[in-house]
């Protein structure tokens, strides 16, 4: 049996695509492997969201060569957004045999074969129909605790910094029922935890049944099944979606929340489709409803012509929000985007760098905070396996996403356990058993 190693970088979403490639390459006799050393088709499945994210997988691109020097006859592949977007560039690099974009796995076993003959293959087409909704993923998570469902792939919107829609190609929504039957098969195989994934699950929209609707039927198979979700659109995050969580006890009280800017007119210049005022309204009717939902979210600062009194908005919305924690990033071009082919990318590097680790000083003070609040509380916690610090202690996420640790040697991967809060970190809940 020939072996297959696979590299995943960026979003859940590649982790899912990853698993959805292991199994149609596992039906086509090819067996999974961890050590690159022994792999006979060594693969990567990118991401392009930022510019340093495609330059760590140039890096490993270099590497990957080495191994096809060192072993004639290993076949290197790149798969994903970066595939679809540099695509032929890829393969007259020479170090690459096959390209394959995020709508054409089911074509790898054909690819494979045809660049092991010596002809180097790609396969960039997008698709308007293609959900993967008939395969089984074969799961990476080694513990069995965790498991993602794509719900839906592609993306409409179209922001103006974001290459996804020009990566992944239009949305469209998977049937609900092959969604429900993936949840099923996951709670037989004993996993307590399942994530919806979508660039935008707040869109989902099959033959009538929406997202609010979908996470209701999700979360009615099985009480001791924990869902989440991820991500939501500001623009779209419905009444009826904050009243579906608050009304199952097992749909984790966690929404993340992007925000990018806190600032209108760069909101419109992003082409978000939402203002501030419509964003801290969806963020009070979360709280009011689910007072002890959990917010985090994504924001870009240096976006093209951002003024320091703009980037102060988005100051200012982190601390009235006061989100759990955040992924904060400097304006990063990406070629072939509206805002690449529109507005010139301005900002100084410097002042992207100083803005950015004046936001992260703020939310690294935010996130404390909320953690102490915490202090004293008690919650269920999901045991994801032993501390990465300490053998002797678990970890595992209370329902609004907070990491918890807690010294504890009877319990295991997949326990529900009570526990208590009796300090904290900024990024880390200490606890005991109760």
């Amino acid at each position: 049996m020939k072996k297959v190693y696979i590299e995943t970088y960026g979003c859940q979403m590649n982790v899912n695509d990853t698993e959805v490639v292991f199994s149609i390459l596992g039906k086509a006799g090819y067996g999974r492997t961890e050590d690159m050393s022994e792999a006979d088709v060594i693969m990567a499945n990118t991401c392009s969201i930022r510019d340093n994210a495609e330059q760590r997988i140039r890096g490993r691109i270099d590497q990957f060569a080495g191994q096809k020097k060192a072993r004639p006859g290993v076949i290197v592949g790149i798969l994903g957004c970066m595939a679809e977007r540099l695509k032929d560039a890829l393969l007259e690099s020479g170090k690459v045999d096959l390209v394959a974009g995020p709508d054409a796995y089911r074509s790898l076993p054909a690819l494979i074969e045809a660049a092991g003959d010596g002809h180097p293959q790609i396969n960039v087409e997008l698709s308007r129909e293609e959900t993967y909704g008939d395969i089984s993923p074969v799961r990476l998570d080694m513990n069995g605790v965790s498991a993602f469902i794509s719900i839906m792939r592609g993306c409409n919107n179209v922001c103006s910094y974001c290459v996804v829609p020009y990566t992944r190609g239009a949305e469209r929504s998977r049937d609900c029922h092959s969604i429900v039957r993936e949840a099923c098969d996951c709670i037989a195989k004993g996993y307590r935890e399942v994530t919806l994934l979508g660039q935008n699950v707040d869109s989902y929209m099959y033959e009538g049944v929406n997202f609010a609707k979908l996470l209701a039927m999700v979360a009615e198979l099985s009480p001791s099944l924990r869902v989440r979700f991820s991500t939501s659109h500001p623009k779209d995050i419905s009444d009826e979606l904050i009243h579906t969580m608050a009304r199952y006890g097992n749909v984790c009280r966690h929404i993340h929340l992007p925000v990018q800017s806190g600032n209108d007119r760069i909101l419109e210049k992003m082409r978000r489709r939402y203002n501030r005022e419509w964003y801290l309204e969806r963020v009070a009717k979360i709280r009011s409803v689910m007072p002890d939902c959990g917010i985090t979210t994504d924001a870009i600062v240096g976006f093209c012509s951002e003024t320091e009194e703009e980037f102060r908005d988005t100051l200012s919305i982190f601390s009235e929000v006061g989100y759990d924690s955040a992924f904060m990033f400097n304006y990063s071009e990406r070629p072939g985007t509206l805002a690449s082919r529109n507005y010139p990318d301005d900002i100084p590097q410097e002042v992207k760098t100083r803005r950015l680790e004046e936001l992260i000083a703020l939310q690294n003070r935010l996130s404390l905070e909320s953690n102490r609040r915490d202090i004293g509380k008690e919650f269920q916690v999901l045991v994801e396996g032993p501390s990465k610090k300490n053998a002797a202690e678990l970890c595992g996420r209370t329902g609004s996403n907070k990491m918890c640790v807690w010294p504890d040697i009877t319990h295991h991967a997949g326990d529900y356990v009570r526990v208590k809060v009796l300090d904290c970190t900024q990024a880390t809940l200490i606890c005991k058993l109760v």
